[in-house]
């Protein structure tokens, strides 16, 4: 008797569509690495293809975050490393586990971000418009300037 044969006798008929999908993706698996590819070979490699890139992309946001932190000192980041190198899914769990959720840096580099954000809100298109009029005025700016100046303060 096979494991799946087993299985369906054990769960009944409830566990039948999820069973019968696993055949059907069992049975697909039987032709990887022969002379043909199948259809279920180009979708797990797809799935392959997904894991690796999301494998990559999690360990460079990681070294990425452990360079760019300014509360660890040279032999705490070269320990991560060693870590997230030497034992790559355990090191990443434990990193992520292990930091903190805000550091310093980070409520910094909001504050900064906010000021930013509040010193771009402060400049309207009627500022704009007004330091518009003062160079013309002095002759700076030619008026087909200040329209065309004009008109890109009121859009932007």
């Amino acid at each position: 008797m096979t494991i799946i044969t087993t299985t369906r006798a054990l769960l009944g008929r409830p566990a039948l569509p999820l069973l019968a999908l696993v055949d059907v993706l069992l049975a697909a698996c039987n032709q990887v690495g022969g002379a043909s590819v199948t259809f279920w070979d180009v979708i797990f490699s797809m799935l392959w293809f997904f894991f690796l890139i999301m494998f990559l992309w999690i360990f460079i946001a990681l070294f990425g975050d452990i360079f760019r932190r300014n509360d660890l000192s040279g032999g705490m980041k070269a320990f991560w490393i060693f870590l997230l190198v030497i034992v790559p899914f355990l090191g990443a769990l434990i990193y992520v586990i292990a930091r903190p959720k805000m550091t310093a840096q980070d409520v910094a580099l909001m504050t900064q971000a906010d000021a930013a954000q509040k010193a771009a809100a402060a400049v309207s298109p009627v500022d704009q418009i007004a330091k518009l009029e003062q160079l013309k005025a002095s002759g700076a700016i030619t008026e087909p300037e200040y329209e065309k100046l004009k008109k890109q303060a009121l859009e932007g």
